[in-house]
C-alpha cells in the first residue's frame, strides 16, 4: 500500500511539474495577450556556444506568428504560384496562391496536419497572412490576409466553419491586408470585418453565426480587438484609423469614442491599460493617454503626444509597467522608456532594433516580458535579453536564431512576433520555423 502510495505521489508530482512549466501561448502576445511569460525553469544569461535549435521546419511567406496549444504549433503561410513579390507602401501588387494553415509536433516539429485553400492576393506588402491564429477550446480560428476566416479541429484540421468577410460585409481588404488578430472572450470571437456599420463584429465562436455588428470608418485598421477589465465590467476596445472606441462586448453598444487618427490609417498596436488609464498611440506622433471611468463608461484624454515626447510604436504594442511605457518609436526605430503620466521621454536606444548609432525607419523589436527581464525578437532576427528600467536599456545577452528574409526600406527583415512556451521560443520567417531552447536544463 505504501508503495503504491508513493507511486501515486510520484506521478502526480511528474504531472504538476510538466503543468508548472508546459505553458501554452494560443494566440498573439501570449495568455491575456499581456505579452508576459510565466513560465518557471528558463535560462537566466545565455550560454557562450549560443542556445540550442532544438528544430527547423519548412513553411511560406508570412507575417503571422506561430501559436502553441496542447503540444502543437500553429502558424499560416502563404504558396504563391503567379505573379511577383514585392513591395511598395502604396501599390497593391497581385499574386494568385494558396494560403495555409499548417499544425507541428512542439516536441519534434513534425507536421501533423494542414489545412489549405486557393486565395488571391492584391496587397501592399503582400508576403503572406498577418494574422497569428486564435486557439480555444479545441478549435483554431485563422483569419486571412484578404479576409477569409476559418475555424479549425486542432486536432485533425477539419474545418468547422468559415466566412468570407469581404463578400458578406460587402467590403475590401485593408491596403496591408486584415491584421486584427481574432479575439475570442467567453462564447463570443471578435474580428474586425469592415463595411458599413459592421466594421466591429461578434460571432458564435462554435457556429460562426453574427451575434452583433458595430461601428463604421473609411477602413477596417489593423489594431487587434482588445478586451480590458475596468472596475469588474468588461469593455471591447476597437481602435480604427478614426476614433478609439469603448464598446459592451455582449452588443456591440458603444459606450464612448474619442478621435485618434494615425497617419496612413496605421492604427495598428494594441491599447495598453494600466489602473483606470488607457495608452494608445501609432505613427504621425499620434498617441494618447486616456482615463476612463468604469462607472460612467467614458473616457477622457489626459494627454495627447507631440514630436518631442512620448513615443508611437506601429509594428510591435509597447509595454506598460509600474508608470514606464517601454516600446519601439515607429518613425525614429528607436526603444524608448517614457513615462506614463506625461509622456516625457527618460531614454532612448537603438541598440536592439537597427544597432546602435542607425536609425531606421519602422525598426522593430517585439518585447516580451519574464520575470524581472524581457526577452526581445529583433527584426534583424536576433533574440536578445535585457533589463529594462526607468533607468535604462541594459542588454545582457544576444543570440542570432534565423535570417531575415523580408524586405523594408531597402533592408532585410523579419517582422514575426515569437510564442514562448514549452520553455522555448517559437518564431519564422519565411523560410522555416524554428524551435529555441529556453530551459535552464538545456545547453549548457
Amino acid at each position: 500500500m505504501r508503495l503504491f502510495q508513493r507511486v501515486t505521489v510520484c506521478f502526480l508530482l511528474c504531472i504538476l511539474q510538466r503543468t508548472a512549466f508546459a505553458d501554452d501561448w494560443p494566440q498573439w502576445m501570449g495568455p491575456d495577450r499581456a505579452s508576459v511569460w510565466h513560465e518557471d525553469g528558463i535560462v537566466e544569461r545565455f550560454p557562450e556556444e549560443g542556445l540550442d535549435v532544438k528544430w527547423r521546419a519548412p513553411v511560406g511567406l508570412g507575417y503571422s506568428g506561430p501559436a502553441v496549444a496542447g503540444g502543437k504549433v500553429f502558424v499560416m503561410d502563404y504558396q504563391p504560384r503567379s505573379g511577383k513579390v514585392s513591395n511598395s507602401p502604396g501599390e497593391r501588387v497581385a499574386l494568385e496562391g494558396e494560403e495555409r494553415v499548417l499544425c507541428f509536433d512542439a516536441a519534434t516539429g513534425k507536421e501533423l496536419w494542414k489545412y489549405a485553400y486557393d486565395q488571391s492576393y492584391r496587397l501592399s506588402y503582400p508576403s503572406g497572412p498577418r494574422c497569428t491564429t486564435t486557439v480555444d477550446d479545441g478549435r483554431l480560428y485563422a483569419l486571412g490576409a484578404e479576409g477569409m476566416l476559418t475555424c479549425l479541429d486542432t486536432e485533425s484540421g477539419k474545418p468547422l466553419w468559415s466566412r468570407e468577410l469581404t463578400k458578406e460585409y460587402d467590403t475590401s481588404s485593408p491596403l496591408w491586408g486584415y491584421a486584427a488578430h481574432p479575439l475570442v472572450d467567453g462564447d463570443l470571437l471578435y474580428c474586425l470585418a469592415g463595411g458599413e456599420g459592421s466594421l466591429a463584429v461578434a460571432l458564435d465562436k462554435r457556429t460562426g453565426k453574427e451575434v452583433w455588428r458595430s461601428l463604421s470608418a473609411r477602413t477596417q485598421g489593423y489594431c487587434p480587438p482588445t478586451m480590458i477589465t475596468l472596475g469588474g465590467k468588461r469593455q471591447l476596445l476597437i481602435w480604427h484609423p478614426e476614433a478609439i472606441n469603448g464598446l459592451d462586448p455582449a452588443t456591440g453598444k458603444v459606450y464612448w469614442s474619442l478621435p485618434l487618427e494615425p497617419d496612413y490609417d496605421m492604427s495598428i498596436t494594441a491599447p495598453r491599460l494600466a489602473g483606470n488609464k488607457l495608452f494608445a498611440s501609432g505613427i504621425g506622433h499620434v498617441g494618447a493617454l486616456l482615463q476612463l471611468n468604469a462607472e460612467k463608461k467614458t473616457a477622457n484624454v489626459l494627454w495627447r503626444g507631440t514630436a518631442k515626447d512620448a513615443l508611437y510604436p506601429a509594428n510591435s504594442t509597447p509595454f506598460v509597467e509600474d508608470g514606464i511605457i517601454y516600446g519601439v518609436d515607429c518613425q525614429s526605430g528607436l526603444l524608448i522608456g517614457a513615462r506614463l503620466t506625461d509622456g516625457a521621454r527618460l531614454w532612448s536606444t537603438n541598440a536592439p532594433t537597427s544597432g546602435e548609432g542607425r536609425r531606421q525607419k519602422q525598426a522593430t523589436a517585439f518585447l516580451v516580458k519574464h520575470q524581472d527581464r524581457f526577452f526581445l525578437f529583433s527584426e534583424t532576427g536576433d533574440l536578445i535579453l535585457a533589463k529594462l528600467t526607468p533607468e535604462g536599456y541594459e542588454e545582457l545577452d544576444r543570440f542570432h536564431v534565423l535570417e531575415p528574409t523580408g524586405e523594408c526600406f531597402g533592408r532585410k527583415v523579419v517582422w514575426n512576433h515569437p510564442a514562448f512556451a514549452e520553455r522555448c521560443m517559437f518564431v519564422r520567417n519565411d523560410k522555416e520555423l524554428v524551435c529555441v531552447d529556453l530551459s535552464a536544463e538545456g545547453k549548457r
